[in-house]
């Protein structure tokens, strides 16, 4: 089969030129997406296909997708942008993936969508938060069949968040009217109660640091959505959590990787036996773009195990994705 020719909807966003940059590495033919077409003549590849396009006028996504083999959604907020362009991939009859940290957005996509994406594929949180700590988890069980509780401990150097990032935040703290959210006895718990704070045990280099307990992200929508774990917690380094709520943390520009370091730490318990997996890497926007793009790869080669709304770690083969994002990733455990 000739080349796949891969919609990429905010292609000018920070994330957006991340994953375009990545796909054209890997030799797909890339559709720049956007609401600002002047944005996208200015990116800095003079042979993208072109095309304009905004979520309020589904007419221009479906003239946006056309010919495309594949979309990939990288523009929040999600919780507005996720819904039309799922409506219009599934129109167009190919894969929609996006790489969407909102929970809301990620929870409205399953609920919104899973009876009416059957035989299709949309994949929610194919990024950093969602995707990467669902296939952990699901490599790290093995062969279990289900298990009492899944940690994810993420520990990042320092944490400049984009402006999307920033606003994303806004959006998803007007949404739950202040609450904060955990995961539960299998279910989604609104508390205003302050976040537990305790010390963490990473491995080298970070080691021991305090994290804010129950700083809820993605994870604990893509992992319960199809592994039996009741209980699904977030960690997040207290430099990193502080930082990225501070006004005058600056947000990161456009000039390629960041020197951000990250390693997140997944711990699986069933009874008292324990297992624990850990990756490291740099700049968990920048690495959002192998993710996504070697999930398309799998999905249009036909390497999925199911359809319909489904995350990473059920789509896929976790520990096989995960070693394929060497040496982006370095996997230890």
């Amino acid at each position: 089969m000739g080349t796949y020719d891969v919609a990429v909807f905010g292609a000018y966003g920070h994330t957006g030129r991340f994953v375009v940059e990545e796909l054209r590495e890997r030799g797909f033919g890339v559709l720049a997406v956007g609401r600002d077409e002047a944005k996208l003549r200015g990116l800095p590849w003079s042979d993208l296909d072109i095309r304009q396009a905004s979520v309020d006028d589904a007419a221009s996504l479906d003239r946006a997708f056309k010919g495309a083999d594949a979309v990939i959604n990288a523009a929040g907020p999600f919780v507005d942008t996720a819904a039309p362009v799922i409506e219009a991939a599934l129109r167009a009859g190919v894969p929609y993936l996006d790489v969407a940290a909102e929970l809301e957005a990620n929870m409205d996509t399953f609920a919104h969508f899973g009876d009416r994406a059957v035989g299709a594929t949309v994949i929610p949180a194919m990024a950093f938060f969602g995707g990467l700590g669902d296939l952990m988890v699901t490599a790290a069980m093995g062969d279990w069949k289900s298990a009492d509780e899944a940690h994810i401990a993420y520990a990042l150097s320092s944490w400049h968040p984009t402006e999307g990032t920033r606003a994303a935040g806004k959006v998803s703290r007007e949404r739950r009217g202040g609450q904060r959210i955990r995961f539960s006895g299998g279910r989604i718990e609104y508390r205003d109660d302050a976040l537990p704070e305790l010390d963490w045990d990473f491995p080298a280099p970070f080691g021991t640091r305090a994290v804010l307990g129950e700083f809820t992200m993605a994870d604990v929508v893509t992992v319960p959505s199809h592994l039996a774990i009741p209980e699904v917690t977030t960690y997040m380094t207290v430099n990193a959590a502080r930082e990225v709520v501070t006004p005058e943390t600056p947000t990161l520009g456009a000039n390629g990787p960041s020197s951000q370091e990250f390693l997140v730490d997944v711990v699986v318990r069933s009874g008292a036996a324990e297992r624990r997996i850990a990756v490291r890497g740099q700049d968990i926007y920048a690495i959002t773009a192998p993710l996504v793009v070697e999930a398309v790869q799998r999905v249009l080669d036909g390497r999925t195990k199911a359809t319909g709304v489904v995350s990473a770690g059920e789509v896929f083969d976790a520990a096989d994705f995960l070693a394929a994002l060497a040496p982006r990733i370095t996997v230890t455990g």
